[in-house]
């Protein structure tokens, strides 16, 4: 086990537990509507990603400048690349369309549902991120991760318990829609990194796009949150960033295929979080999901270990 694994892994783990921790904040600043519960996630990684990306920028001109002497002709052509390279576009803005459902279904479902119910459905969206890849880069699906994705959309559903009470069966299913839009985000940024866009410019993209799209919401129907959930709405934005920061060091460190199964952990820290703060108990069929889910996972995650050896 080398330490780049072990540093993978635990930037994971941390992740997760700022997903977690974002989701029951997001619950607990109540009534607030979920549009603005979601602009406030990401209006914080606006101003963070901003500021790395000014950085970013900074240090690159200085590098320049120390360098003027030196290849002037390479680096007249560096300073005279585009910022978002030819065919990255729509890519950014279909990722910003699917982030943003995703994170509204998200949020929409953690006001009505028990959080780790809310988390569990988001969770699916990895699976659907291969299915999405398969049309957007070509990548081939193999049988048993195939088998897993299915199997993980029978889980959803013991989870979203169609015929049940409309009070759990719609939010949960807009959780799982959330789900969705999330994969195919996914997808987007797989797309977007093979055509070499930088990942803080693709997030600042996807958090001013998603804060954009919920201001005309927020105008018609905005409901001034009092200063206990300003803070706590900031403080959701705040474990966001956790999460994303997370998860972007996490796969710097360590490949997704060797480390992807320590993001289940969230499920961990969001059944902990929703016990102790809302006194939330998942039930037996929720329970049931949970278990297929991270059992499909599982399964994926020992296919791709065993084919990273195969290959070597």
């Amino acid at each position: 086990m080398t330490s780049s694994y072990i540093k993978g892994a635990a930037c994971l783990v941390f992740s997760a537990f700022g997903f977690a921790l974002m989701a029951a904040l997001a619950h607990l600043a109540g009534d607030v509507p979920f549009v603005e519960k979601a602009f406030f996630r990401n209006i914080v990684a606006v101003f963070v990603t901003l500021f790395v990306l000014a950085r970013d920028r900074a240090r690159s001109k200085a590098l320049q400048d120390q360098n003027d002497g030196d290849s002037n002709g390479s680096q007249d052509q560096k300073a005279g690349e585009p910022l978002i390279p030819k065919g990255a576009l729509k890519f950014l803005i279909l990722r910003g369309l699917c982030g943003s459902a995703g994170i509204f279904g998200n949020f929409y479902a953690l006001d009505r549902i028990p959080i780790a119910d809310a988390a569990m459905l988001n969770k699916v969206a990895p699976f659907f991120a291969v299915v999405f890849s398969f049309f957007l880069m070509g990548e081939r699906i193999a049988p048993l991760p195939l088998a897993a994705i299915i199997g993980a959309f029978c889980g959803a559903l013991f989870i979203i318990k169609p015929g049940a009470s409309s009070l759990h069966s719609l939010p949960a299913l807009a959780g799982f829609l959330g789900g969705m839009g999330a994969g195919f985000a996914y997808a987007c940024v797989r797309k977007l990194g093979s055509l070499k866009v930088k990942g803080a410019l693709v997030i600042a993209f996807f958090s001013c796009f998603s804060c954009a799209l919920c201001l005309p919401f927020m105008l018609l129907d905005f409901h001034a949150p009092t200063a206990a959930q300003l803070l706590i709405l900031i403080g959701t934005g705040v474990a966001g960033c956790m999460g994303q920061f997370g998860i972007t060091y996490a796969y710097f460190f360590a490949p997704p295929r060797d480390i992807s199964i320590f993001d289940y952990s969230q499920i961990i820290f969001s059944s902990l979080l929703g016990f102790v703060m809302f006194n939330q108990i998942p039930d037996a069929l929720s329970w049931v999901g949970y278990a297929v889910i991270v059992l499909m996972a599982a399964i994926v995650f020992v296919y791709n270990k065993r084919q990273s050896l195969e290959t070597k």
